[in-house]
């Protein structure tokens, strides 16, 4: 009976223990956490939250693939003004100007549009006006902050309706024979001075044409601006694609040789551009952005390098590391009630930490060193699910609140910050980090609002540790 007894027990311990292993998504990190939702449910709503200045020194708006044209009036925000400048070189260099008489028939600068327009593409008309640079740009990282000087006569000027997403069909100039019609992509076609371009191109001397250093001291570069046509309207700014051949200069001119007159055309490309950027906040976000505290109950987040927030737990120092796992980790952050009409809200956001050096890194959830990082998982979307149908942004953060409770990771500051959608690694899927100014639009949130049901909000799915 002795014995029997003992074998009944290690059959049982046994079971147990082949039990508990069948489940491993039940404890631990090494779990799917876009599916995971096993264990206690803890909401916390002790996250702190509140509106701070984006570190705008360090805006890069040189060599983008999306560079901000425009003036924007919010009525929540404020004016936020991007003016371009663009360096400038010759269709070969050296160049030789065409042998006969010379006459140019048009000149059109092409700005190519790129996805990202944001504002009133209804109501308002825009005008852009270009200008001459006082000085030309050269080869090296230029920030928001930057401001260009130019030479006061408008070379170029259009008013306009801000189709972004219509193509064109033009007529197409070729060497030799026949001309024809083109379709092209979305672009704004602006008449250019002809007279700038006979005195600069067609006209100069051949010093100045024998290579495109020579060529830029001489004619500087282009300073772009865009404004409301009627200062009634609301505005918008323009993300340009300055960086493909999609953007440049046509200039199409007459060769008369004896009796021979020929057509033809050259264009001249934008090998540097940047933006600067130029802001007038409201009042109430003045004192949203310069308020004292931890956190507060309406929050702004603003692209252009402008408006990111600060996040904090401290709730979470209560959770013993030694008695709980979690299984995920999820912070919720909507908007405002109606903030979104008519201008939508920002489409996706990022989120990272300061390290001991106040440098910016990827969250654990969001790095590919990470062990237990998933592409896709970390999130930042603002979108809406099955269990929660009103849309927000949710990031998973499981590993860096489960190192934060383990004391693995020090918070020495986590932020949350617009970002371009078109700005994430995609083959790691990690988002990036720094201040984006590929983005304009806006997003008004709800943060540490007790009379909301919507606060920002961390959802922690956790399992007890069973003590032995």
């Amino acid at each position: 009976m002795k014995f029997f007894r003992l074998d009944l027990l290690t059959l049982l311990i046994s079971l147990f223990i082949f039990n508990s292993c069948k489940r491993q998504e039940g404890i631990g990190l090494g779990v799917d956490t876009s599916t995971q939702t096993s264990g206690t449910l803890l909401v916390d709503t002790t996250v702190t939250i509140k509106t701070v200045d984006e570190d705008t020194a360090t805006v890069v708006t040189s060599g983008l693939t999306k560079t901000p044209l425009g003036e924007f009036v919010d009525p929540v925000f404020g004016t936020t003004k991007t003016n371009v400048a663009l360096g400038i070189q010759l269709p070969t260099a050296p160049y030789t100007v065409p042998a006969g008489t010379l006459t140019i028939d048009s000149a059109v600068l092409v700005l190519g549009y790129a996805d990202g327009f944001y504002g009133d593409s209804v109501v308002t008309r825009y005008k852009i006006n270009v200008y001459q640079l006082q000085d030309k740009p050269v080869n090296q990282t230029y920030y928001g902050t930057n401001r260009w000087a130019n030479q006061g006569t408008v070379l170029a000027t259009k008013t306009f309706t801000a189709n972004t997403h219509d193509s064109l069909t033009i007529a197409r100039i070729r060497k030799d024979t026949v001309d024809t019609v083109q379709r092209v992509a979305p672009q704004l076609r602006v008449p250019f001075s002809k007279q700038f371009i006979y005195d600069h191109l067609f006209n100069a001397n051949g010093t100045a044409l024998a290579s495109n250093a020579a060529f830029q001291d001489a004619v500087k570069g282009l300073y772009l601006t865009l404004q409301r046509a009627q200062p009634t309207n609301a505005g918008g700014t323009l993300q340009l694609n300055l960086a493909s051949a999609g953007s440049h200069l046509d200039v199409f001119y007459k060769a008369k040789k004896d009796t021979t007159t020929d057509t033809a055309s050259v264009s001249l490309t934008f090998p540097i551009h940047a933006a600067e950027i130029r802001r007038q906040y409201s009042e109430t976000v003045t004192k949203a952005k310069t308020a004292g505290g931890t956190t507060q109950t309406t929050v702004y987040l603003q692209g252009l390098g402008a408006l990111r927030a600060k996040v904090g737990f401290p709730g979470i120092s209560k959770l013993n590391p030694d008695s709980i796992v979690l299984n995920r980790a999820e912070l919720v952050i909507t908007p405002v009630q109606g903030s979104g009409i008519p201008y939508a809200p920002l489409p996706k956001l990022t989120m990272y930490q300061l390290d001991i050096a106040k440098q910016r890194i990827l969250i654990q959830d969001a790095s590919a060193s990470n062990p237990l990082y998933q592409a896709g998982i970390f999130g930042g979307f603002y979108t809406n699910t099955t269990k929660e149908p009103v849309k927000a942004y949710r990031f998973v953060i499981t590993s860096y609140i489960q190192d934060l409770i383990r004391k693995k990771t020090v918070d020495y500051g986590t932020y949350i910050a617009p970002i371009d959608a078109t700005e994430v690694n995609s083959t790691t899927g990690a988002t990036g980090i720094t201040p984006s100014a590929q983005i304009a639009a806006r997003s008004i949130l709800i943060g540490s609002d007790n009379n909301s049901s919507y606060r920002i909000k961390l959802n922690i799915f956790y399992t007890k540790i069973p003590k032995l």
